[in-house]
């Protein structure tokens, strides 16, 4: 018992040193000269439209990459094919390699003088320094979440529901919005809850694609990055507690999607029987 209660003031020592404490301080050197200081420290222009960039980003890429997990995880669960471990690995590679690397051979495909830039440029599409460019790399980093949460759901609950709802006569999309999205509604939370963080909080992709351009495309973490460069500690501070809130919040959300997911798993068997239902029947 002794030893149980030692680890567990070893763990909260260690998540409080490298955790709260900092966390906190920066909490604390945000605020010590008062509120007003860090609102009007972060609403400058350039700190606004960084927010806005970052919000919009997000807004974009997480759903791109929700659409492109689900799907994913769909064929490889659904559908086996030659070369369906292929396209499993895959996904993972945006885990494997360095952020940096991704910004990098994104310029290297998508910049003026890159394999596809020359023509993008040519119809005026611009993408590396722009919107798309940042809007690429975070849908990039963040990939493979959604996939990941929601194979192992589809795998486990087998075809056998969708099956016979297909038997009965149900199309596919009927059969994916009475009886795969429900099944997997935990698991797709958690994921995009995971990809909405990723996508907040990317620098280093974001950071070589966008140039870091003041009031055009710089995102709020290079706004930090710009801001301690810049000596401007309080709008550093002010930008990073705006993160922290927003990262808090998410907590509070992936929280709320894993009680999602074991409900989700309990009431498998009570979908099971509803493929028998009237109310399905009918909308088949």
């Amino acid at each position: 018992m002794r030893r149980l209660h030692l680890l567990r003031v070893a763990v909260l020592v260690y998540v409080a040193l490298l955790v709260v404490l900092p966390v906190g301080s920066v909490f604390f050197r945000a605020f010590e000269h008062g509120i007003g200081v860090a609102w009007d420290s972060v609403t400058t222009s350039d700190g606004v439209h960084a927010l806005w960039l970052t919000l919009l980003t997000v807004l974009i890429a997480v759903p791109a990459d929700t659409i492109f997990g689900v799907g994913v995880a769909l064929i490889v669960s659904r559908h086996r094919f030659p070369g369906s471990f292929l396209l499993d690995a895959l996904v993972d590679i945006p885990l494997a390699i360095s952020p940096v690397i991704v910004g990098l051979s994104l310029v290297l495909v998508y910049g003026q003088t890159g394999w596809f830039g020359r023509a993008l440029a040519g119809w005026g599409i611009q993408v590396i320094f722009s919107l798309p460019g940042i809007i690429m790399a975070s849908a990039v980093v963040a990939l493979p979440y959604v996939a990941r949460e929601v194979l192992p759901v589809l795998e486990e609950i087998g075809t056998e529901q969708e099956e016979a709802a297909t038997t009965l006569g149900a199309g596919k999309w009927a059969v994916f919005r009475r009886i795969t999205l429900p099944s997997i509604r935990g698991g797709l939370a958690y994921g995009v809850t995971l990809t909405t963080a990723r996508v907040l909080g990317e620098f280093g992709a974001v950071a070589i694609v966008s140039g870091n351009i003041e009031g055009k495309t710089q995102t709020l973490t290079l706004f930090i990055q710009d801001s301690v460069d810049n000596l401007n500690p309080a709008s550093a501070y002010a930008g990073a507690v705006i993160l922290a809130v927003i990262a808090v919040l998410i907590l509070g959300a992936l929280q709320h999607s894993r009680g999602e997911r074991r409900l989700s798993w309990r009431s498998s068997s009570v979908t099971s029987r509803n493929v028998l239902d009237p109310p399905l029947l009918s909308t088949m």
